[in-house]
This record gives structure tokens, sequence and C-alpha cells, in this order.
């Protein structure tokens, strides 16, 4: 049980890229594979929650602007006919730094397979000390050799 929804989940993952310098999220491919009024709480505990395709598209353009080589590792999946959860190691670059985290994401579905809800589970502790590491030689160019975040 619960095969088709991994998969599709898997796939909605793949959409964010393959951790290489050259590619980028695929907004429209991931905004395809969600409900019209989907929510998305960026983190939990205490996140934003960001309602909407128009709004999503939004705040993953915004995020776009800092956050690169992004990678999305599942370690382990598991489902039901309506909820997919996955634990992780995201590989990304934050700010021209090594900013892996490991995540548990959980993607409600909705009558149409469509997401219409999505969590992420993360630590926000360990995401802002990694904004504080070296920068990585291939961003010099945009954040210097301090890396000082915009």
């Amino acid at each position: 049980m619960g095969q088709r929804q991994e998969d599709f989940i898997r796939e909605f993952c793949a959409s964010f890229g393959d951790g290489s310098y050259e590619t980028r999220p695929d907004v429209d491919r991931i905004l395809s594979m969600m409900a019209e009024n989907a929510e998305w709480q960026l983190w939990v505990p205490g996140g934003p929650k960001i309602s909407g395709r128009a709004a999503i598209r939004q705040e993953l353009e915004r995020q776009m602007g800092f956050l690169r080589q992004n990678r999305c590792n599942i370690k382990n999946i598991l489902s039901s006919d309506r909820l997919v959860m996955t634990e992780r190691v995201d590989d990304a670059v934050l700010y021209g730094r090594d900013a892996w985290h490991t995540m548990v994401a959980v993607y409600v579905l909705d009558d149409q397979g469509l997401i219409s809800e999505w969590r992420e589970y993360l630590d926000m502790a360990d995401l802002a000390a990694k904004k504080k590491g070296p920068v990585l030689p291939a961003y010099r160019d945009q954040y210097g050799e301090t890396g000082e975040s915009p």
C-alpha cells in the first residue's frame, strides 16, 4: 500500500535539484504536484505557513535567491493512501555555505493525489549555525571571503 504515493513524493523531492551547481528547483513542476490551496509549513515547530500555489511560488523563488545545490536524500519513507513521510538528509548551500541538514517531511495528499499539506520538521538552530561557517570557494565572488549574509 502507498507505493504510488511514495513514488509521487520521490518525484516531488527530485524536482528540487540533483545537488549540482547548475540545477535549480523546477518550480513549475513542484507547483503542479500541489493542490491549488496547498499549505506549506516551512519548519515545525513555529515556522510560517504559506498557503496557496501563488504564495508557495513566491516563497520558493525567494529561497532560490540564497539557497543552491539542493538535493533531497531520502533515507526512509513510509506511507498510507493519503500520507507520506520522509526521513531525509538534504544537501544545500545556504548563502554560499555548506548547509546539509536532517529533517522529516510530512505530506498529506488530497483526493486527486496532490499535496494539500506539507510540513518540514527540522532543527533551525543547526541551520543558523551553518550560516556562520566558511564560504565555499565557488561562492566567494557572490558572498566574499567573510560571507556576510545579505
